[in-house]
């Protein structure tokens, strides 16, 4: 009964799109043969194919009302067919194509650790020597590496938590994240928020970050000499000279945390994983400006309207109680094209 029911439904958009124009109207026919053909090839369960996939990954691409015609699946498939597509893209780009450096096994790397405790005056060459005699063969530069990570006796520091609760009020933290555009391309999007409110200082986003364009984001965040006195943020390679000297001329201290410790810069990856759940993991982005043009409908949702737990269940803007009216009633305020909303009372007409 069910399948008859969507047969139905297909035919009379057919009688319908008689009466749109030609191009529309070719573009439906396509879109509706398309979906009655796999009707044709499936006996009980419609059984979406391989073309059938790339068909409907194609024409929400250049088609934009391709929702209207589809009823075989939900929208919500079709990007999940794309980013499915994008990893296996970027999977077969990234694949190994020739010997690389062979990894040091755990076993080598425990028993660097052990020496390194055991013996707190030895160096890396005599280590390595002691690795020698042992029959393992190592670079004595690899040895160097790892003794700076595992040497003991280092001098007592404050906890991370400590330092951010003590300068939350003049700290930024900044980041990158990234997100794959319709044509599989990548775009950078680089954040800078302030860690006492949680704000979106400032955002953009590039295709080709550089130490000179993430420097110039810098000082487009602090107009005015109303820079902070501490940047938190990674080791990443973009933060080169040019970047760190532009930092340094603006009285700004860099807070680098430790290798591999994103846990480090807390709120920044909380940050981008809120914005990630609640944005960019629903939409396929088309290029630059439409990507700026969500983020900043986003940021707008974010700042005025969404609440947050570290807050005490309050924006970072600051969003005041409601008392209900007589006679009111709740109503939905759409917010990001309808993927968030903001409720309040409203006096009942």
């Amino acid at each position: 009964m069910g399948k008859l029911e969507n047969l139905l439904k297909l035919l009379f958009s057919i009688v319908v799109s008689l009466f749109k124009n030609q191009t529309a109207l070719a573009m439906e026919n396509l879109a509706l043969r398309q979906q009655l053909s796999i009707y044709h090839h499936s006996k009980k369960r419609p059984k979406i194919r391989l073309r059938d996939r790339l068909f409907w990954i194609i024409a929400s691409r250049y088609w934009k009302k391709w929702k209207n015609a589809l009823m075989i699946v939900k929208p919500e498939t079709v990007i999940g067919w794309h980013r499915k597509g994008f990893k296996l893209y970027w999977t077969w780009k990234s694949r190994k194509k020739g010997p690389g450096r062979p990894k040091i096994s755990i076993e080598i790397r425990n028993l660097i650790k052990i020496m390194a405790n055991e013996n707190p005056t030895w160096g890396a060459p005599r280590i390595h020597g002691e690795l020698l005699t042992l029959g393992i063969e190592i670079d004595e530069s690899t040895v160097s590496n790892y003794l700076k990570r595992f040497r003991a006796g280092k001098p007592p520091s404050q906890t991370w938590r400590t330092f951010l609760e003590n300068h939350m009020h003049n700290t930024f933290a900044i980041d990158f994240f990234t997100v794959p555009t319709a044509k599989f391309r990548v775009l950078y999007v680089f954040i800078v928020l302030l860690h006492e409110n949680r704000k979106i200082i400032h955002f953009n986003v590039t295709e080709n970050p550089s130490a000179e364009w993430t420097a110039q984001q810098i000082v487009d965040a602090c107009p005015w000499d109303c820079a902070p006195k501490y940047l938190l943020r990674d080791r990443d390679g973009i933060y080169g000279k040019v970047f760190q000297n532009r930092v340094r001329g603006m009285g700004i201290e860099e807070i680098k945390i430790a290798a591999k410790s994103p846990w480090q810069n807390p709120y920044c990856e909380r940050m981008i994983g809120s914005i990630r759940k609640d944005c960019v993991n629903h939409l396929v982005a088309l290029n630059e400006e439409h990507l700026k043009c969500r983020l900043s409908e986003y940021f707008k949702y974010y700042h005025e309207d969404r609440t947050h737990l570290g807050l005490d269940k309050d924006s970072p803007l600051g969003r005041p109680v409601q008392k209900k009216p007589e006679s009111g009633k709740v109503i939905a305020l759409s917010r990001v094209g309808g993927l968030h909303h903001r409720y309040e009372w409203r006096k009942a007409a």
